[in-house]
């Protein structure tokens, strides 16, 4: 299964933020519902196993051959240190474009599923909780009830972006 996201997608998502929201990809990690910015996404695909790369962090899997183009996959139940899940058909790659210092690049990562396309008013976003110092909310741009359910919206350049810089850090090997 892979889905291509195309530009009709991404002129509805213009067209949805001069009405004061904007469209999220929302996928799940076990009980919990968090989303994207619908123009970040490049690729929806079914799990694939990956290449291991020799000392990398734990929650970067490993790399894809995605038409020609090398991208690093993250897991994301191990970056959140939550309870590891079995892969299954219905485990999926999200392909997203990600902003670092290092200019940008594309990053997979692996969700529980994929739930659907939704709009969110920018009204109905509320800010992070303030957890302390023990726990970063940096990268939860913000929190949304949709349809009944709390979505959290996640910053995809702070969360995988930290990722880029540290895999760009690591020794070379050979």
């Amino acid at each position: 299964m892979t889905t291509q996201v195309h530009a009709t997608a991404q002129d509805g998502g213009h067209a949805a933020a001069k009405a004061g929201s904007h469209q999220v990809l929302t996928f799940t990690l076990g009980d919990e519902t968090y989303g994207v910015d619908i123009l970040r996404v490049q690729e929806i695909r079914g799990w694939s196993p990956v290449t291991r790369i020799p000392q990398a962090p734990a929650h970067v899997l490993g790399v894809l051959n995605l038409r020609g183009s090398i991208v690093p996959i993250v897991d994301l139940r191990m970056r959140f240190n939550l309870e590891l899940a079995e892969y299954t058909p219905l485990t999926v790659i999200i392909v997203l474009s990600v902003e670092s210092p290092l200019g940008r690049r594309d990053f997979g990562v692996v969700v529980d599923g994929v739930s659907d396309v939704m709009d969110v008013a920018v009204e109905d976003v509320k800010p992070a909780p303030e957890l302390g110092a023990h726990v970063s909310t940096e990268f939860i741009e913000g929190l949304a009830a949709v349809s009944g359910r709390m979505v959290m919206l996640l910053d995809i350049d702070r969360l995988i972006g930290a990722d880029v810089t540290e895999m760009q850090a690591l020794p070379a090997t050979g």
